[in-house]
This record gives C-alpha cells, structure tokens and sequence, in this order.
C-alpha cells in the first residue's frame, strides 16, 4: 500500500462530493481524506501499489478539479 498526496482546489462540500464519486467505490483506493483547513486542500490516497499518481491526477482533473502531486 501506498500514500498518494496532491494539491487540488477543493473548496466545498461539492467537489468533496464529487471526489467520493470518483474514489470511494474503486476498489484498489483503501481510504482518501481532503483536508479544507489545509491552504493546499490537500487530498490524501491510500492506495494499492499498482495505483500511479498520473492515473488519479487524470480522472480527477476530468472532473474538473484541479490536482497535482504535491511534493515533500
């Protein structure tokens, strides 16, 4: 298993919502959480090793919501 972290633009409830729709029924994602408070609304992945940051950055920019991989 792996941790994914990534920057978005999650602001509200809604994207929230529609983040849930893209995550929480793939059954390789073990748990993810977006943190608001955080200034870069981080979005933490734990994952199956087989998922790649550049698979869950398309899906999820698909959605129109702006993720990109956040460095340590």
């Amino acid at each position: 298993m792996k941790l994914l972290i990534f920057k978005t633009n999650i602001t509200d409830e809604l994207r929230v919502r529609r983040v849930n729709a893209l995550l929480a029924y793939n059954p390789e994602v073990m748990d993810w959480s977006v943190d608001l408070e955080d200034i870069d609304k981080v979005l933490r992945i734990e994952a199956e090793d087989q998922v790649q940051e550049a698979e869950v950055m398309e899906i999820v920019n698909s959605w129109g919501i702006k993720c990109e991989a956040l460095e340590d």
